[in-house]
């Protein structure tokens, strides 16, 4: 959980905040995320999700479709002694990576946005979140 603002260097590589950080896990996949952002699982989850898209049928198109996207853009990074990973540039242009950028987490994963386009994003739903939380709710039957 949380939302930190960190900037990304001319290398590619970025401060993933210490709460992000597991002592003993070393390694973690970043890959192509949905509304031009990136995702970040550590190993385990990032096992689950291919044991989840692993049950996608590959005859449905969209499903490879999908597949290729998520699957072509991950990679394994490692954090170095700073704390920071090293993003690859397909990465960096696929979520137009600028200086600053906004690193936050989502339940089961970190997510990386540029700031302008996450501050676009939150704009954009921030009127909507009752709507979205109700229609979620109403459909699972379950309160906050």
């Amino acid at each position: 959980m949380g939302e930190y603002h960190h900037n990304i260097d001319e290398k590619g590589r970025i401060v993933i905040p210490g709460k992000f950080r597991e002592d003993d896990k070393k390694k973690i996949v970043v890959t192509r995320g949905l509304e031009k952002c990136l995702y970040l699982y550590t190993m385990e989850e990032w096992d689950k999700v291919v044991e989840k898209l692993n049950k996608l049928p590959f005859t449905k198109k969209d499903a490879r479709a999908f597949m290729r996207s998520f699957f072509a853009g991950a990679s394994v990074c490692e954090f170095d002694k700073m704390g920071r990973i090293n993003i690859t540039s397909p990465l960096v242009s696929y979520a137009n990576l600028k200086k600053e950028c906004v690193v936050i987490g989502v339940n089961d994963r970190i997510e990386i946005w540029n700031e302008e386009m996450y501050n676009s994003y939150m704009d954009d739903n921030s009127s909507k979140l009752e709507e979205i939380a109700e229609n979620l709710f109403e459909v699972s039957n379950e309160a906050l």
